[in-house]
Order: structure tokens, then C-alpha cells, then sequence
């Protein structure tokens, strides 16, 4: 059984915000595997439905503009879904 978080790195990005990465994990926290790996805030993980995909909020487009992204649960083929001024935060299926 996999598990999902995200959780804060022990450094801060450029803009001096401290940095939030995904990871993903057995159900017992062993096994921890970095999924994304920048300077953005990358948080709010959920599974997909089929199981084979994350998506994610990120600010990597910029400090207040937070996108949705999708990855493969390898953390390959991050691929942006949404573009706009607004925030798009806590995603979900």
C-alpha cells in the first residue's frame, strides 16, 4: 500500500518561501521516494482514480499563482492542467 505526502524540505526557495516537495511512501512512512524536486511549493498530492497518477498544486509559475499539475506516480510526465491568474489549490478527483 502506497501513501502520499508533501512535506517541507529543509531549505527555503530564492523568494525566501520554505519549500514543500511530494513524495510518496509505503502506509508506514518507510520507503520514501521525492516526486518533484524545486524550489516551487509543491503540495496537496491526491491519487487519481486509476491509481497511476498524482495531481498537485504548485507555485513554480509564480509566488501567488498556484497551478494544478499531474505526474505519473514516478514522479515523470508532470504536466501543467490549469493557467491563470487565479490560484488553483486543493485538487481532487
Amino acid at each position: 500500500m502506497w501513501g502520499l505526502a508533501s512535506r517541507l524540505t529543509p531549505r527555503a526557495a530564492p523568494n525566501g518561501v520554505l519549500n514543500f516537495e511530494v513524495y510518496v511512501m509505503n502506509a508506514d512512512g518507510s520507503a520514501q521516494t521525492r516526486l518533484t524536486n524545486d524550489s516551487a511549493v509543491d503540495g496537496e498530492p491526491a491519487w487519481l482514480p486509476e491509481g497511476g497518477r498524482i495531481v498537485f498544486s504548485t507555485n513554480r509559475n509564480g509566488l501567488l499563482n498556484f497551478e494544478i499539475y499531474v505526474m505519473n506516480a514516478n514522479g515523470s510526465g508532470q504536466t501543467k492542467l490549469t493557467m491563470n491568474p487565479a490560484a488553483d489549490t486543493s485538487p481532487d478527483w
